[in-house]
């Protein structure tokens, strides 16, 4: 799944640059009002695929993997309420 996110990401700023360049190399010259659309457009797409590359997926662990210290997993799920199985 991090690689399908990762091309979505790529993908998604490629068009943001592609709608900058068409929009002031090509369109300007015939309606400024659409390049200016079409430049708003490209602003909103780089948090969005921000968005798409960072969203935690179902298989995805971020935040709860074990980190590998026994002490510091225990103190954690302490904290966090959970029971290891020892």
């Amino acid at each position: 799944m991090y690689a399908r996110r990762r091309h979505t990401y790529f993908a998604m700023m490629g068009l943001c640059i592609g709608l900058f360049v068409l929009a002031w190399g090509v369109v300007r010259l015939w309606s400024v009002p659409a390049a200016v659309g079409m430049c708003v457009v490209a602003m909103v797409i780089p948090p969005v695929a921000a968005m798409v590359a960072n969203r935690r997926g179902p298989e995805d662990r971020w935040w709860d993997d074990p980190s590998g210290d026994p002490q510091s997993d225990e103190w954690w799920d302490e904290l966090d309420g959970k029971k290891r199985p020892h």
